[in-house]
């Protein structure tokens, strides 16, 4: 060993030794990641994914909690997915995203490793995940089937909406919500704001 450097640097230059430069969505999805955590494929370079906090993973759970209560009670195709694979419009042989969660309503998305055409698309965002989650967004905005996608703040209480018109296209700017209710016109689900925050400690 090196002096002055000990095992655990040692451990973190051969896992970064062990990750590929470039590769394609089918090199990807039979990659053995090093480490924990989930991994993503951005324009053929896999970057790991910083792990969830406490915060983030309470409101992730509660808005997912929330939409399966919802889907149950009236059934129909839809399913809901928290981390799902994400194969976007764009690049699909070079791309793979995980948002927090996601709805599709497509039986061809069902039992396969990356979903290609989900209706809603949900991000919880925080400061050091910002540009990352933005990024994403932009590609999830080219895929024919999304109608919405549902950003969540975890760092304080505001929820960015962004919707497809009747003519398919998408607004200048997100909608922003603090308080009140807001409506997923994709799903026919009004939710209060306050009740995705519930015992996330924001407010």
């Amino acid at each position: 060993m090196a002096p002055g450097l000990g095992p655990c640097y040692i451990r973190r230059m051969s896992t970064a030794l062990n990750v590929p430069a470039l590769m394609t969505l089918e090199e990807f999805l039979t990659w053995d990641a090093p480490g924990p955590g989930l991994w993503q494929l951005i324009d053929g370079v896999p970057l790991a994914m910083a792990l969830a906090g406490w915060t983030h993973g309470i409101i992730q759970s509660t808005v997912a909690s929330l939409i399966l209560n919802h889907l149950d009670e009236i059934g129909g195709p839809c399913v809901m997915m928290t981390n799902p694979g994400i194969i976007p419009a764009f690049r699909t042989n070079r791309n793979y995203f995980i948002p927090d969660a996601a709805v599709t309503c497509s039986e061809s998305d069902i039992g396969v490793p990356g979903i290609r055409h989900p209706i809603l698309v949900i991000e919880i965002l925080s400061p050091s995940n910002h540009a990352e989650t933005w990024r994403n967004i932009r590609a999830y905005m080219l895929m024919p089937s999304v109608r919405e996608i549902l950003v969540i703040r975890s760092d304080f209480v505001s929820i960015d909406l962004l919707r497809r018109d009747a003519e398919g296209a998408w607004p200048d700017d997100v909608a922003t919500v603090t308080e009140g209710a807001f409506t997923l016109t994709s799903l026919d689900l009004t939710m209060a704001v306050g009740a995705l925050y519930r015992r996330s400690g924001v407010g």
